[in-house]
């Protein structure tokens, strides 16, 4: 139950204040109000904004296990598309990577961020904490007293909230993250010499499953938005107009790279989004100061070829819901003094992944034979070896670690108390136990 004290109908304090409206923040903000933890989400730009974004589109087996048991899964479970597999193109060979029988029956959905988000919003504005769209965070203060002020606008008036916690869901460049003191924390970044074009299409995908092309023009990916939509990508220069490459162009292209045959080839059908998408690792280190906690893109960035980004966030928050739970319901601030360190054995496995996949698929700008020659070596690897499909399988699909306490860290079922568990707590437990 959220009991908010208001002053010209807005929260003054909350327990946990959330900044920034994409899935990170709307499935933390779902995951505390079942468990009766009083928040307020605060988004910058406008609710239709926030719904249009084109983003990710994979889901892993532990990311919906968690919005189901969240109750944010109904949709998903009607519209989603379950995939079993991928398959690899490279040297004129096909080889497709069956996910359940090499990771104990997990497997990914196709399903929108976009979706994901609309879902969580719904929720939110039905039954939730307070959501405001439009209300930009000017500064965080007071990360290392008993308590933190968010300093933001909304409908044209400067507020502010005091509340126990900020979590910052607001990007790699969001304000959160900025009012961390300099020097506090340590980013490790690789910049990749290339980028993808992506486009959106009116037209029925060609394959039931995603496809992962390397080819002597670069890389190409044929994924899908729906059973009409089709997502597909290729790998252009750093600092390529999108402007400059025609529908034509864009569909010869990715027929050659993605087609291991003549004979096969791509439905084709209006493009109707057209964007360059830059390729970048970045982690920060730690996620955590004082009362502050970076979760999803503001922590961390992948690549998109290993279809992580999302999924990191949604296991970030998903540690997080656990650790405010644990501290309101006993007054222990455990497991939220080990969010961090947690959250990065889990962050570099994916960033190592999403760079294995990126630099075995794709072309640099100088690379020689020897180098392809290698590339052409580990994808025979992984298709002529049970262990190598095995091991991309269980990353793919998302890897399962265990922490000190000998429990998986990921979603999961854990403490009754826990937002993921069988039960929810009772609507005063989350007024128990001490701030932190």
């Amino acid at each position: 139950m959220n009991n908010h004290p208001v002053m010209n109908n807005h929260p003054v304090r909350t327990r946990v204040a959330v900044v920034g409206a994409g899935p990170a923040g709307l499935l933390l903000a779902r995951l505390l109000h079942r468990s009766g933890i009083d928040c307020v989400v605060l988004e910058s730009r406008d609710r239709a904004y926030v719904e249009q974004r084109q983003r990710a589109g994979i889901l892993e087996q532990g990311t919906v296990d968690t919005l189901r048991r969240a109750g944010a899964a109904t949709r998903l479970d009607r519209e989603g598309m379950p995939h079993d597999g991928i398959e690899l193109r490279f040297g004129g060979r096909r080889h497709r990577i069956e996910f359940p029988s090499l990771t104990d029956g997990r497997r990914v959905w196709v399903y929108a961020q976009t979706e994901v988000v609309k879902d969580l919003i719904a929720l939110q504005l039905k039954d939730g904490a307070p959501l405001y769209f439009d209300a930009p965070v000017h500064a965080v203060t007071g990360a290392d007293s008993d308590s933190c002020l968010v300093h933001y606008t909304h409908n044209g008036q400067d507020r502010a909230l005091t509340c126990d916690y900020v979590v910052g869901c607001d990007g790699f460049h969001g304000v959160v993250r900025s009012a961390v003191p300099a020097g506090a924390t340590q980013v490790h970044e690789r910049t990749y010499p290339y980028s993808w074009l992506g486009i959106l299409a009116d037209a029925p995908p060609a394959y039931d499953e995603l496809i992962y092309a390397h080819s002597e023009h670069g890389f190409a990916l044929a994924s899908m938005r729906s059973p009409s939509v089709s997502r597909l990508y290729l790998q252009v220069p750093n600092g390529e107009d999108p402007a400059t490459w025609s529908e034509g162009r864009i569909w010869d292209e990715l027929d050659f790279r993605i087609g291991a045959d003549t004979s096969w080839r791509l439905n084709r059908g209006p493009i109707t989004a057209k964007s360059v998408l830059p390729m970048r690792s970045s982690v920060t280190e730690p996620m955590r100061h004082g009362r502050i906690l970076l979760a999803g893109d503001a922590a961390h960035i992948v690549p998109p070829t290993g279809a992580k980004g999302l999924n990191l966030a949604a296991s970030d928050v998903t540690l997080l819901a656990e650790a405010f739970t644990h501290l309101y319901g006993s007054g222990s601030a455990e497991l939220l003094d080990t969010y961090s360190d947690t959250c990065l054995r889990r962050v570099w496995r994916a960033e190592h992944f999403s760079y294995f996949m990126t630099t075995t698929l794709h072309t640099a700008p100088d690379q020689s034979s020897f180098d392809t020659r290698l590339q052409l070596s580990q994808l025979d690897r992984i298709a002529s070896s049970q262990h190598a499909a095995a091991e991309l399988a269980a990353n793919y699909t998302g890897i399962v670690l265990a922490d000190g306490r000998k429990r998986p860290c990921g979603p999961a079922d854990h403490d009754p108390r826990s937002p993921l568990g069988s039960g929810e707590v009772s609507p005063g437990a989350g007024a128990r136990g001490s701030r932190g």
